[in-house]
């Protein structure tokens, strides 16, 4: 008497694709923001906390004295800087 076969094991789907033209890590970066806390405009709030050395803080600090400004205004036009030259 011969052995019942067994079912054929289900068939895995294939992983999604990204959208062509729309690079994934843009795609996961919209959804991200999309749950942090609106601001005014078309902003949004980040909280986030950074470790520098002593000395790169007391440079940064002492840049922001200089161009009279606060060093959470000064960070945010060093980063929103870099954003854009990074696209």
């Amino acid at each position: 008497m011969s052995r019942p076969r067994k079912p054929p094991p289900p068939k895995r789907r294939a992983a999604p694709r990204p959208k062509a033209g729309k690079p994934l890590a843009e795609e996961l970066a919209r959804d991200a923001v999309a749950h942090e806390k609106e601001a005014s405009g078309d902003r949004v709030e980040l909280v986030f906390r950074v470790r520098l050395p002593k000395a790169v803080a007391e440079t940064l600090t002492a840049q922001a004295v200089r161009a009279e400004k606060n060093l959470v205004t000064l960070v945010t036009e060093i980063l929103e800087a870099a954003a854009r030259k990074g696209t």
